[in-house]
């Protein structure tokens, strides 16, 4: 079992590889609950590919990798690893809420079903009380004038915090996003990331793999810095971003900032 001094993720070793391109070479990483860690690098550093291991959407070729204390997909048996069942597996990611570049959204559905229907068909809550929990989240999001908008009438950013709210609706301990402004047009951009900042200040432990330095400045608890699936540098973020230590690290901010 878990406990305070467990850290909410844990990556030991970790190594993913697709054919025969190692994306992941042998990730160590500890993510402290509350804590939220942005994850900076060049496209195809394996940034989004570490995300989509930790809420087992990819399966790990070697290593170990803990949420809250648990295996992610996988139990021990006789000193050696078993794949869990679909059912458990889907039972453990409930506790991590994932939003993605391109919102993954139910266009046939109304802003407020989208947001209910993991609480309604995988936890089984009631029609009242998932409602009543969505108006809340929507409206911590700005949203609550669009409850009953088809998404197909949202513009991208309202899109994007209909789908942070759908998440939030699963009270998961973790969040993760995977470059969640990367697919907005600029102006846009904001109103996501207002959202972000209020959700790391409370509380909420997240790990945040963007290009939005000025979030990662001001949100951030450590900023990690990822190329060619190693984690290259890790710090403050004022010290990672203003003064890396590495060569690497310094030409892809010089042409970032």
């Amino acid at each position: 079992m878990s406990d305070v001094t467990t850290p909410m993720v844990e990556c030991k070793g970790v190594r993913k590889s697709f054919g025969k391109t190692e994306v992941l070479r042998s990730i160590d990483l500890t993510v402290d609950r509350g804590e939220v860690v942005c994850v900076l690098g060049p496209s195809g550093s394996g940034k989004s590919t570490l995300l989509y291991c930790i809420n087992h959407l990819e399966r790990i070729d070697d290593g170990e990798l803990y949420v809250d204390g648990e295996l992610v997909g996988y139990s021990v048996r006789r000193g050696r690893l078993r794949e869990l069942p679909d059912k458990e597996v889907s039972r453990r990611r409930q506790g991590i809420g994932m939003v993605f570049q391109q919102f993954g959204l139910f266009g046939h559905m109304s802003v407020l079903e989208n947001v209910t229907s993991g609480p309604r068909l995988v936890k089984h809550t009631p029609r009242q009380e998932a409602d009543e929990q969505a108006l809340q989240l929507l409206d911590r999001v700005g949203l609550a004038d669009k409850v009953h908008s088809r998404v197909s009438q949202l513009s991208g950013g309202q899109q994007q915090r209909v789908a942070i709210a759908r998440a939030l609706a699963m009270n998961p301990k973790l969040m993760l996003f995977d470059e969640p402004t990367s697919a907005l047009d600029p102006e846009l951009v904001g109103e996501v990331l207002d959202v972000m900042k209020d959700l790391a200040a409370s509380g909420m432990t997240m790990m945040v793999v963007t290009h939005e330095i000025g979030f990662a400045l001001r949100a951030a608890d450590r900023v990690v810095f990822m190329d060619e699936g190693v984690v290259v540098e890790q710090g403050e973020p004022e010290q990672v971003i203003h003064h890396p230590e590495t060569e690497r690290a310094k030409r892809f901010l010089a042409k970032v900032l």
